[in-house]
């Protein structure tokens, strides 16, 4: 029996992940014939192998070194990477931007994902700012609202999701494959994170998640950051958590009561879901609520 190429691949891979982080926390699969998801570099990564060059969605966690280029390279049959898309600017997906940046790389982002990574930002958990990226590592190339590129003949459509997760996040729509990367839009495998002084909520979050809806069809499978890829069911059930916490807040908000109180209420109960820590989603959620005290209503920013 002839060795294939993915076999061949596999075994290239194991041997650039093991100068990178440990064997087992690399993972390639296959979502279709062209599509692959790679873990095991921090964020989901994913690669599309086309005749002009890799396409990426996201880019991992940094590293000291360029394994994770030899690691992609081989993933996408040997190929430079032509364009690498970011789904918004925490370091776990684009720890990598320098290393293709470097390589030639067109980066593409939304403009807060951009802005964010110029300049830097405050990061109140640890508090202190981090500084920003190399400009190696910035977008070459910003959008606002949606755009759309053809890659070899690989339709590849993506736009803005308002406040889902960051101020920055954005999804990447594989089109022929209909297969859309949403970074941490979704949350399917863990807990909804809101990361509220960086700009997200749960109202947008509830707007951004029917967006996708809308955008896809029965068909449509979901990468989210972390996890395997998921249907269409599994983005429904969450918008439809997410509506029913929103509206849980939104009243609870009105009449002034603080994250302790609504946790002690029991406003987690009956979500559909289970949850690690519902504590610190309690107190992101009504941060960022806060955040949008004006109106109070998800629908106007």
């Amino acid at each position: 029996m002839g060795i294939s190429r993915r076999t061949v691949l596999h075994g290239a891979l194991g041997v650039a992940v093991a100068a990178a982080v440990r064997p087992a926390a690399a993972k390639v699969s296959q979502i279709t014939d062209e599509l692959s998801l790679i873990g095991g570099f921090g964020g989901n990564i994913v690669a599309l192998e086309t005749s002009e060059g890799a396409v990426l969605v996201d880019s991992g966690q940094w590293l000291e070194n360029d394994s994770l280029l030899g690691f992609l390279e081989a993933a996408t049959g040997g190929r430079r990477v032509h364009t690498l898309f970011n789904t918004h600017w925490h370091l776990e997906q684009v720890g990598g931007n320098e290393i293709f940046g470097r390589a030639g790389a067109n980066i593409v982002a939304h403009e807060k994902t951009r802005a964010r990574l110029a300049v830097g930002y405050y990061v109140p958990a640890e508090d202190r700012y981090r500084p920003p990226v190399p400009v190696q590592a910035q977008p070459t190339e910003s959008f606002y609202t949606t755009g759309s590129t053809t890659i070899a003949r690989n339709r590849i459509e993506y736009g803005y999701l308002l406040e889902a997760h960051t101020d920055g996040d954005a999804y990447v729509y594989f089109r022929d494959a209909n297969v859309v990367a949403v970074g941490d839009a979704i949350a399917p495998h863990r807990d909804v994170e809101l990361d509220w002084f960086g700009g997200g909520w749960l109202g947008g979050r509830v707007d951004s998640l029917k967006q996708l809806l809308d955008l896809t069809d029965a068909q449509t499978r979901f990468v989210p950051s972390y996890g395997e890829p998921v249907g269409r069911a599994a983005v429904q059930a969450e918008h439809d958590t997410c509506k029913l916490l929103f509206d849980r807040f939104f009243e609870r908000v009105r009449k002034g009561e603080t994250n302790e109180d609504m946790l002690a209420a029991g406003i987690m109960e009956g979500t559909g879901r289970a949850w690690n820590d519902p504590a610190k989603f309690v107190y992101d959620a009504h941060k960022g609520f806060w955040g949008h005290n004006n109106t109070l209503s998800h629908d106007i920013v």
